[in-house]
């Protein structure tokens, strides 16, 4: 479970504000949008990958404490490699999930033919 930055309590996942000191957790009230906080006032620009590639476009740059498209560098870079440990080798292809039904239509196409056939 996930722990408030100020009052270092547990809460849900899904809370939109700490039940305990009232600490806004998810930007603008959605519980889909977190909101990158630290628990001491250290800048997270400094560590951010939009901010070492110039394309942050927070209005609070380069002095952000909070914020809502924080990614941190360190975790950018092992991500790809974690993520592609994930997929399984079995995966069906992107292109089979698309066509199903056409392919389905197909396979019936055929056995119809060979029936006609013999």
């Amino acid at each position: 479970m996930p722990v408030c930055p100020r009052c270092d309590r547990t809460i849900l996942g899904t809370a939109i504000k700490c039940p305990h000191c009232q600490l806004q957790l998810k930007a603008h009230g959605h519980p889909g949008m977190s909101l990158n906080r630290t628990k001491d006032n250290r800048i997270l620009c400094t560590t951010c990958t939009y901010d070492a590639d110039n394309s942050c476009n927070f209005p609070k740059r380069p002095n952000a404490t909070s914020c809502t498209l924080y990614q941190d560098i360190e975790q950018d870079n092992s991500a790809p490699a974690h993520a592609a440990a994930k997929q399984p080798i079995y995966a069906v292809p992107w292109w089979r999930k698309i066509n199903q039904p056409w392919l389905a239509l197909g396979i019936l196409a055929a056995i119809s033919m060979l029936i006609a056939l013999f």
